[in-house]
């Protein structure tokens, strides 16, 4: 039924959402501004550059420049004290039969991409990784499920997709994928998935995969 399966990474293979909202948090108040959670949530899921027009607009004043690097900072630390996969990582990756394609497909730069893989022990599971460094348009846009997807030969209709949040569950069905959207911080709206599941295993079950 399905020639790849195609994951994001932050909070869908990665426990790392919370780490970078405390970060972000922390790097906020260091500049002297209280941001609400619900504003840190509307920063999940995206690229760098958009999540700087959204807080630009959102905080005029404030030091963009220095709040990345006390962001990055925080958040780098934190993934190098070691990360937690989320729940049915291994058990999915084990039970997707061997000749199905899969890849990495993230809004995370490249370095950034590949040093959170390496941490968590998923370089050998992913030899296809597309970041937002590979293309012009970052999710919600559909072109880096789209690349992915031509980087291994596969048509985009017979994909499936896991994803977490919103934007990335728009991205992958605006490239006509199979979405799986299996929400982390975020309760999905399931306005972009054709299932939304509590875990990853069930999801894959709902999807047909296993």
């Amino acid at each position: 039924m399905y020639d790849a399966v195609l994951f994001d990474l932050d909070g869908t293979l990665i426990d790392t959402e919370s780490l970078s909202m405390a970060a972000g948090s922390q790097a906020f108040a260091s500049l002297g501004f209280a941001v609400e959670t619900a504003f840190l949530h509307r920063l999940i899921g995206i690229d760098q550059a958009t999540s700087a027009g959204i807080i630009r607009a959102h905080l005029p004043d404030i030091d963009l420049a220095a709040l990345n690097t006390r962001w990055n900072q925080g958040f780098r630390a934190g993934v190098d004290r070691g990360l937690n996969l989320k729940a049915g990582v291994h058990k999915l990756l084990a039970a997707v039969p061997s000749h199905i394609h899969r890849a990495v497909v993230t809004s995370s730069g490249r370095e950034d991409a590949h040093h959170k893989i390496g941490v968590a022990g998923l370089r050998q599971a992913f030899p296809t990784v597309v970041t937002v460094d590979d293309v012009a348009r970052a999710k919600p846009d559909p072109e880096p499920y789209l690349l992915a997807a031509r980087l291994l030969g596969v048509a985009a209709a017979r994909c499936v997709v896991f994803e977490d949040s919103e934007v990335g569950a728009e991205a992958a069905h605006r490239a006509g994928c199979v979405v799986v959207q299996v929400p982390d911080m975020v309760p999905a709206s399931g306005r972009w998935a054709h299932h939304v599941a509590p875990d990853l295993m069930s999801g894959a079950r709902s999807a047909g995969l296993l």
